[in-house]
């Protein structure tokens, strides 16, 4: 009890959930985290993005304290971090890559199991609560080996909330999920973002993390090549791409020209392919409703997060993405996803 009350007043008070300075982190003669530094408050959702090799995974061991960096320090929720752990991964929950279970167990088996090894006391009602914010209530008397590997993921979010984490650290939480399942999880670590726990997700699904993130990290090579809240990333972002279908394509056109900041032409699978900033498309749509031009479809192909993605993570600039023809764009970067 008094754990808990210590924990509730460190969150109270405003504590950061991560404050990581100078980490750095080499294997043999690769540096595979270069003086990082990241931060995230109470109850925010940070994404973590990076093609394959930035440090990502790196990065998540470091504050899982399953590896330690060659410099810097990590405090999570108000406690410095040393290599055995100690109080600081007390209310720290997550798994990174695939979590692992015994396959010949239950899932409902598994996570009593692991709680025991835990250390902790979790009631029969607390797993079944568990398990039911995951979607894994009506399965939870299977064995693992029937298990796809969306479900594995789940039963490892349900044994990460046993924890009643106040942050949460997860690797490729939607690997394998269907749809459906990666809505849940999105659904899910919103309501749990609601409740002031801290979520740092590392994610290949750029089109998921919008949907749930405050801020991001993006990662190349080691370092933080950007950083920052949702609104400033859409702010910074080079031009996103769109695919408009309206009424009257050729007069569509001509109300476009008077927009000097947005570019369009026609796409060779029809309608109008644009490239534009979201405050351009706005004046290109309500100056199509002026002239009477109706929108019979308008479809984001590469968002704002996407292309700021790509022009941090590849020799393409943002100038030189502003600069490409609006089909062009989209294909570009579709193709580099």
């Amino acid at each position: 009890m008094l754990c808990q009350l210590v924990r509730c007043c460190v969150y109270c008070r405003g504590v950061h959930a991560v404050r990581a300075t100078g980490l750095v982190k080499r294997f043999g003669t690769t540096t595979a985290v270069d003086g990082l530094d990241i931060s995230i408050g109470s109850g925010e959702v940070r994404g973590l993005l990076g093609p394959n090799g930035a440090g990502k995974t790196t990065l998540l061991r470091m504050l899982f304290g399953l590896i330690r960096p060659d410099s810097g320090t990590v405090e999570l929720l108000g406690h410095k971090l040393d290599h055995l752990g100690g109080d600081a991964l007390d209310a720290v929950g997550g798994f990174v890559e695939e979590p692992s279970f015994y396959p010949y167990l239950s899932g409902r088996s598994n996570l009593r199991l692991l709680a025991k090894l835990d250390g902790q006391r979790a009631a029969a009602e607390e797993i079944d609560d568990a398990l039911g914010r995951v979607g894994l209530g009506d399965r939870a008397e299977d064995r693992l080996s029937g298990y796809s590997t969306g479900m594995r993921q789940r039963l490892g979010l349900a044994a990460a909330l046993l924890r009643r984490p106040r942050l949460l650290l997860l690797d490729e939480p939607t690997s394998g999920l269907d749809p459906a399942g990666t809505r849940a999880v999105a659904t899910l670590v919103r309501d749990l973002a609601a409740e002031g726990v801290a979520v740092l997700l590392s994610s290949h699904q750029i089109g998921e993390l919008e949907k749930v993130c405050d801020s991001y990290t993006v990662m190349r090579r080691g370092r933080v090549v950007w950083d920052g809240s949702a609104a400033e990333l859409d702010a910074q972002a080079p031009q996103s791409a769109y695919a408009l279908f309206t009424s009257d394509d050729v007069r569509a056109l001509e109300v476009a020209a008077r927009v000097s900041a947005l570019r369009i032409q026609p796409a060779a699978r029809g309608g109008l392919a644009v490239a534009a900033r979201i405050d351009d498309m706005d004046e290109l749509v309500a100056a199509l409703g002026d002239s009477h031009i109706l929108i019979r479809r308008l479809e984001l192909t590469v968002s704002p997060l996407e292309s700021m993605f790509f022009a941090l993570t590849t020799d393409h600039g943002a100038e030189a993405l502003d600069a490409l023809e609006p089909q062009q764009l989209a294909d570009t970067i579709l193709a580099g996803a």
